[in-house]
């Protein structure tokens, strides 16, 4: 059998002899017309499913990047307010209550809310775990001496403590320039 006749090949009677495809890698070859064997369109097929493949993939990790951007600009963390050394103070007063967060949120805030003539400060004092690490213990009806710093962070005003003084006790939560004892 003549391999360019088109008939049964004769590597194997069920593949069909053909020569290359119009627009194929083969067509402009120099070995247009010799025996292309069946899994030809196979190949091509298969490298494009590769060329799209690659570009599934690629379109898939851009758009991960692009959520994982977005998602990252939409949850900005707040910066915690900053002591200010301008504006310190001196508090001497008696504590009306001591509130602190509820078990399990050692890292939140302990503060206490301070009668200082006719007006009550709530003054931000240093994260529970903190606090126990200090030995720290101050009840209703304490008196106490705060250095103290009034700051603004956006709306809101805090009053943050860079000292506590009980009786004989001196409890330093921030140092000389402000910065927290707990980092």
């Amino acid at each position: 059998m003549d391999y360019h006749s088109g008939r049964e090949s004769w590597l194997h009677p069920a593949w069909p002899m053909r020569g290359p495809r119009a627009g194929s890698f083969l067509a402009d070859s120099p070995i247009a017309g010799f025996l292309v064997p069946p899994w030809e369109g196979a190949l091509r097929d298969r490298t494009e499913f590769g060329r799209s493949r690659k570009i599934s993939v690629l379109t898939a990790f851009l758009t991960l990047l692009l959520v994982a951007s977005l998602v990252a600009q939409k949850t900005p963390k707040p910066s915690p307010p900053k002591y200010d050394l301008h504006t310190e103070a001196k508090i001497k007063g008696t504590i009306e209550e001591v509130k602190l967060p509820p078990k399990g949120s050692e890292k939140e805030i302990v503060h206490l809310l301070v009668k200082s003539g006719t007006d009550s400060v709530d003054v931000y004092l240093c994260p529970k775990s903190f606090f126990d690490d200090m030995g720290m213990d101050f009840s209703k009806g304490d008196q106490i001496t705060l250095t103290v710093s009034k700051v603004k962070q956006g709306e809101a005003e805090f009053v943050l403590a860079r000292e506590v003084v009980k009786g004989n006790n001196t409890f330093v939560l921030r140092d000389a320039k402000g910065d927290p004892a707990w980092n």
